[in-house]
């Protein structure tokens, strides 16, 4: 077994349960967390992009969003050795803050705002107060985002948690060329929502498709988790490591694949055999037999293969197309959301059908408990 590894498995027995640890004056309230995974191909988002599909605002909006994306560069020579770009970053962040703060006031009644003006306990709900709407044109605010080439993380939360979340950090790991560059590896975000700590792990894992590859994925999951290290300021007793935390979620494209002949699983794609086909996916297989992501969990999957796509279309890579068929790529359930420890209990897990690039976006919706300070009477 990888020494890496290893040193992961002490860390695990060694976890306290920070949530034991903290103030006795406090009490549970749950928040919800929208996360979501996406693979843009290297595409910038056109101005015109809808994001309001994606993040599912026509329903109830989350308390935080946690938006990873992946490739949102070209992975060529230029971009690996250019950490960042901070133009394309604020294309994303500016569709996702059009899309949070969308305000219909027809949707705002008077009884609803005087009920809210009453409530001190956050969250709030949507529609919460019509002073707060109205006056205030963010009603979701940017508190994190970071970028590593092609991989970016961003946090929203409304802006009435913010005096609330605390001790914000981020963490870059390179996995890919010489097993240090950015083209591949991850980056960490991790905060404080009153007393209780919060990791998201957004990350691109090795690709192939051939026998074996899967363990350059299971390596680079664990490098990730073995040299992530957030800083802990003059705060010594602030987590360092993602699995230190109290609710840690895990997004990405994982690019693990599925343990059948292609023509097989082209097979059960089109009859929609879920069920055979997530017994043979690896990452699945991994999780099940300890070889990486020991005690994490996953959600059940209940929709198509999200990789690989023909951009701007419903058809798989490979299949015919115009005549022409493409090499080799079975689809796979590579872009993934999941998590590690207690106080989070996931409704949703689904994905988006935008057809920007070859992957579709995959989302989850979550419970977090979270320990709130008590009022002092």
């Amino acid at each position: 077994m990888h020494s890496a590894y290893m040193m992961i498995l002490d860390d695990e027995n060694m976890l306290a349960d920070s949530d034991s640890t903290s103030a006795p004056l406090a009490e549970i309230q749950n928040f919800t967390l929208f996360v979501s995974s996406w693979n843009v191909g290297g595409i910038a988002p056109p101005n015109d992009l809808n994001m309001e599909d994606l993040l599912d605002t026509r329903n109830n909006l989350a308390d935080i969003y946690v938006l990873g994306f992946q490739e949102i560069v070209p992975l060529n020579a230029g971009s690996v050795i250019v950490p960042e770009n901070t133009t394309i970053c604020m294309q994303w962040n500016s569709l996702i803050s059009t899309a949070l703060n969308k305000i219909d006031v027809n949707n705002i009644t008077l009884e609803e705002a005087e009920e809210e003006e009453s409530v001190r306990v956050y969250p709030l709900k949507k529609g919460s107060s019509l002073k707060f709407n109205v006056e205030n044109s963010t009603q979701f605010e940017c508190i994190i985002s970071k970028q590593m080439v092609g991989i970016f993380i961003t946090v929203w939360a409304r802006s009435p948690l913010l005096p609330y979340i605390s001790h914000t950090s981020v963490s870059c790991v390179g996995c890919g060329i010489f097993g240090y560059l950015g083209n591949k590896g991850s980056v960490s975000v991790r905060f404080w929502l009153h007393e209780t700590s919060f990791c998201f792990v957004c990350s691109h894992l090795a690709s192939g498709g051939k026998e074996g590859d899967e363990r350059h994925r299971n390596a680079d999951a664990s490098q990730i988790l073995s040299r992530t290290r957030f800083s802990c300021d003059s705060f010594q007793y602030l987590p360092r490591k993602i699995l230190q935390h109290d609710r840690v979620i895990w997004l990405g494209d994982l690019n693990y694949r599925i343990y059948l002949p292609e023509a097989t699983t082209r097979s059960l794609v089109n009859d929609g055999q879920w069920s055979i086909l997530l017994q043979n996916d690896q990452l699945k297989a991994e999780l099940r037999e300890g070889c990486i992501f020991n005690g994490w969990q996953e959600e059940d999957i209940e929709f198509a293969p999200t990789y690989k796509y023909y951009p701007d279309s419903d058809d798989y890579y490979g299949c015919s197309q115009n005549g022409k068929r493409g090499k080799s790529r079975a689809p796979a359930w590579c872009d993934r959301i999941i998590w590690f420890g207690k106080g989070l209990r996931q409704s949703q897990y689904n994905r988006g059908e935008c057809r920007l690039s070859d992957h579709r976006p995959v989302r989850a919706i979550f419970k977090a408990e979270v320990q709130v300070p008590s009022p002092l009477y």
